[in-house]
């Protein structure tokens, strides 16, 4: 019976060395570049490390941009217009980074170098504005506050500022769009577990961004609006440094793709290629066109992607003619100028078909900016007050962020769960979620249209001293707001997990850098919105629908126009939804998977 015993627990200590030293399956590698153990990196160790640092390091950089304008009108002594014009610029500027931070993360640095060098430009960015601020700019003590004005500002003290601000852009632009990649890569999508773990990963990250503005919205907002502003910015810095300390304790369990060379080069090259080869017919069988072997992998990472139909005319890049026959016959290799594999020329038929979608996503932008703009003023024309107690219209912004995180845990824990349970294909598509999101956009202007319909009914036109002021309470502003945050949670979170789903492996980071394009279009795009309806609506008699004074104006019809325009959108997405083809990764067994993707 000992010996028995012996051979069993022989048995099981053999298998338990075997599950330690499994490894991952979607081809990851550790910090020295051999293949990962599943059981020593990665997981949600590593992706909880991941969650704090975008929490900390979101509430570092609001705490400068959500009252940057204020700071530029009371202590930099700028005009409205002309702060206005400059935080435009510098938002902007953050989301051209960001394209960036992605290109130099797919292409050479690979996702955890790219994070942590634009962090350590994000803190020293903070430091040096917490600095210049302290030091330079809010003189004498004690200004910067509603009432007192600081004093001028030399050249160089303005160079600092200016770089300063410049350094946080370039820091937090380059580092968004590849951390949130970087926390899915420690997921083994191959793995029946850490496949849902990493579905679950983008609604609890995008639950940390939402928390981290919370914070910086109204405890930082609350000491900047009170002229502290070296607080406000030390507390930033101090944020964005313990994020940075977390993400370097979590290096050790890091997984990680190694990084394959410059997309660019490998879209020209499939465009060149295919321009070559006009005349020739590209035949119907795919195993005729050219694909690279097992040992010698694809480009864009460790997984083929399978051919599909549309686009015949960049077939052709792949079509092997006689010359490049007689090429690789004596020289082992081809020109990649003359002949792409079949997945360099999926690469670019992904791209073409996520453009699409990323257009559609825009005009939902539009109405996700309204919330930093014209709600606002909207609620600074309503009764503000609440048994003597101020409410800042800024601050009902909270309630978006309230909505955020009920509705990722009830998108979690009942919708999806319920869907399943009726549905064959299991829950609803990225694809799917998007749309509803959508829907929920139109409800949210509709609700604000409704809101500001009843706001005009009781505000006092007559009284010459009394500017946007109404009895309607700012509380009615609550259901727009938390139709805003359920929408977030499925246009955003959605949109996270299609684009790094469909987006090719080498290109994970860029399909990241999509969703804050979409959002940063997505202010332009409202700022020519808001422009065109202030001209054409306003007349000799009539102020327009957006006057300095809302009681005079119709800002119901804006929020039913834009309700109008994503109605539209609405229908021009559903079409390229169902026109879009998921992409179709082979896996490790050689058969096609089929990144579910269909609306």
């Amino acid at each position: 019976m000992n010996v028995t015993m012996l051979h069993y627990q022989d048995q099981m200590g053999e298998k338990s060395i075997m599950q330690q030293e499994e490894y991952t399956l979607d081809g990851s590698v550790d910090r020295k570049g051999t293949p990962a153990i599943r059981a020593r990196t990665g997981s949600w160790y590593a992706g909880f490390l991941i969650l704090v640092n975008q929490g900390l390091a979101t509430l570092a950089f609001f705490g400068v941009g959500v009252n940057l304008v204020l700071f530029l009108t009371r202590v930099m002594g700028q005009d409205n217009a002309e702060a206005a014009n400059n935080v435009s610029k510098w938002t902007g500027t953050v989301y051209l980074f960001s394209l960036l931070g992605a290109f130099l993360s797919d292409s050479y640095w690979g996702r955890y170098k790219t994070c942590a060098i634009f962090q350590v430009i994000f803190v020293i960015g903070l430091v040096s504005l917490s600095l210049t601020s302290y030091l330079f700019l809010v003189k004498p003590n004690g200004c910067g506050d509603e009432e007192t004005p600081c004093g001028s500002h030399s050249k160089l003290h303005l160079s600092f500022f200016y770089v300063s601000i410049y350094l946080i852009a370039l820091g937090n632009g380059g580092y968004q769009p590849t951390i949130a990649t970087f926390g899915a890569d420690q997921f083994d999508e191959e793995h029946p577990k850490e496949g849902h773990s990493k579905v679950a990963f983008f609604s609890y990250f995008y639950l940390a961004l939402n928390l981290g503005c919370l914070f910086s919205n109204t405890i930082l907002g609350y000491y900047e609006d009170k002229g502290i502003w070296e607080i406000g910015f030390w507390a930033s810095a101090g944020s964005a440094t313990v994020a940075l300390i977390l993400f370097l304790i979590g290096t050790p369990r890091y997984r990680h793709f190694v990084p394959k060379g410059n997309p660019l080069s490998r879209f020209c090259q499939v465009i060149v290629a295919a321009s070559r080869k006009w005349k020739i017919e590209v035949p119907s069988n795919d195993d005729e066109l050219y694909e690279v072997q097992d040992a010698d992998i694809a480009d864009n990472a460790a997984r083929k992607i399978l051919h599909t139909q549309g686009f015949e005319f960049l077939d052709r890049a792949a079509v092997m003619t006689q010359r490049d026959y007689t090429i690789e016959k004596k020289t082992n290799t081809h020109n990649p100028w003359d002949l792409c594999s079949i997945t360099q020329v999926e690469e670019v038929k992904c791209i073409l078909r996520l453009l699409p979608v990323w257009l559609c996503t825009i005009p939902y932008s539009v109405v996700f900016t309204q919330m930093q703009s014209i709600f606002v003023e909207q609620g600074a024309a309503m009764k503000t007050t609440l048994a003597g107690f101020h409410i800042p219209p800024a601050s009902m912004s909270s309630f978006d962020i309230l909505s955020v995180a009920a509705f990722i845990f009830i998108n979690k824990r009942l919708i999806e769960p319920l869907v399943s349970k009726y549905r064959k294909s299991g829950g609803l598509t990225e694809l799917q979620r998007m749309g509803i999101g959508l829907v929920i956009a139109i409800a949210a202007m509709l609700s604000a249209g409704l809101v500001e319909h009843f706001r005009l009914k009781y505000s006092q036109k007559d009284c010459p001293n009394c500017a946007n002021s109404s009895s309607l309470s700012i509380f009615w502003q609550v259901p727009q707001y938390v139709l805003i945050g359920a929408s977030e949670v499925f246009m955003y979170v959605g949109q996270l997990e299609f684009f790094n789903g469909q987006a090719p492996d080498g290109l994970k980071s860029f399909g990241s850098a999509l969703s804050m394009m979409s959002i940063s279009l997505g202010n332009y795009v409202s700022s020519l919105i808001v422009t065109i309806v202030i001209k054409t609506s306003a007349s000799d008699e009539m102020p327009g629908w957006i006057p300095r004074n809302l009681n005079k104006g119709h800002l119901d019809r804006f929020y039913y126009l834009l309700a109008a325009l994503t109605a539209a959108d609405l229908l021009l997405y559903i079409v390229c939804a169902k026109w879009y083809k998921s992409t179709r990764f082979e896996d490790r067994s050689n058969r096609g998977k089929d990144n579910d993707a269909r609306i």
